[in-house]
């Protein structure tokens, strides 16, 4: 795909947004040190080969190519968005009888192992053939399927849970996402959806990650905000029992960006709600 970012023009905006955010009641030295790396990011004082990945461009991914490439990085790099979503998806599990589950959009399998876990008979789905390899080598004993959110490759009403975690917001647009996962949910289950946080998609935007080496790339986001979410899941005729939004917990990806302006990225960040989590029900 054609589109792609730079690493000084995200600096820039980090930077911007620390000082935005702090501006009113920020200290007087993190201000000027903002103000500071700022002019220097601008006037470009910084070589390239001083920046992250040497200043070079960031490609576009789509899905497919993306998460083929991310799969083999995905597990062991820390992750602040997973970090503060699983304390609430799993409060949420352990409150659900052992039944069979969905995965949707199952990745390398870190709900499909949570729900097994608890006694569930997991179906773990994903359009990425390198993610399933993934899942399946970490949770052999549950069932993979080949499919995407718009297309499940399950029956209606053959699940009793659901669970969709960071996935939604590739879609340019819920409805049909929402709709397929209604309807393979038998009256009476369960749906968990987990998606970054609207916030942070209209702040910064993308999923960064390491492609190969050193090289940066990105899969396309979309802003969801809340009230289209809702509008989604009545069109699919769920009911919402709890929304939660865990805030950002300080971690930033090793070596990335954000990193290099460790102090500015904090702050930029810090006390918003970086994921959002849906509790729904199908009625009985």
């Amino acid at each position: 795909m054609n589109s792609e970012f730079r690493v000084r023009e995200l600096l820039l905006g980090i930077e911007g947004l620390a000082l935005l955010r702090h501006a009113v009641d920020g200290d007087d030295a993190f201000l000027r040190a903002r103000v500071a790396d700022i002019r220097r990011f601008a006037a470009e004082e910084r070589g390239p080969e001083e920046l992250p990945g040497d200043g070079s461009a960031i490609s576009e991914l789509d899905a497919t190519a993306g998460y083929a490439a991310w799969s083999t990085v995905y597990d062991s790099l820390p992750n602040s968005y997973i970090e503060v979503e699983e304390p609430v998806v799993a409060s949420i599990l352990d409150g659900v009888a052992p039944g069979v589950a969905l995965d949707a959009a199952c990745g390398t399998g870190r709900q499909t192992r949570a729900l097994t876990g608890r006694g569930h008979h997991v179906i773990g789905v994903d359009q990425s053939p390198e993610m399933l390899a993934k899942a399946r080598a970490n949770t052999p004993e549950a069932e993979y399927r080949i499919g995407n959110l718009e297309e499940l490759p399950l029956a209606d009403d053959s699940v009793d849970f659901a669970v969709c975690s960071l996935a939604m917001t590739h879609l340019p647009e819920l409805t049909a996402g929402a709709a397929e996962i209604a309807r393979v949910v038998r009256p009476g289950g369960r749906i968990v959806v987990t998606d970054l946080h609207p916030f942070v998609v209209a702040l910064q935007g993308q999923c960064f990650f390491v492609n190969g080496s050193d090289d940066l790339a990105f899969i396309r986001n979309h802003v969801h905000l809340p009230g289209r979410y809702l509008e989604a899941f009545g069109q699919a005729g769920l009911r919402v029992r709890a929304c939660h939004e865990p805030l950002f917990n300080g971690r930033l990806a090793p070596g990335g960006y954000e990193e290099f302006i460790g102090d500015a990225a904090r702050a930029a960040w810090d006390g918003l709600p970086i994921v959002i989590v849906w509790d729904l029900e199908v009625p009985a």
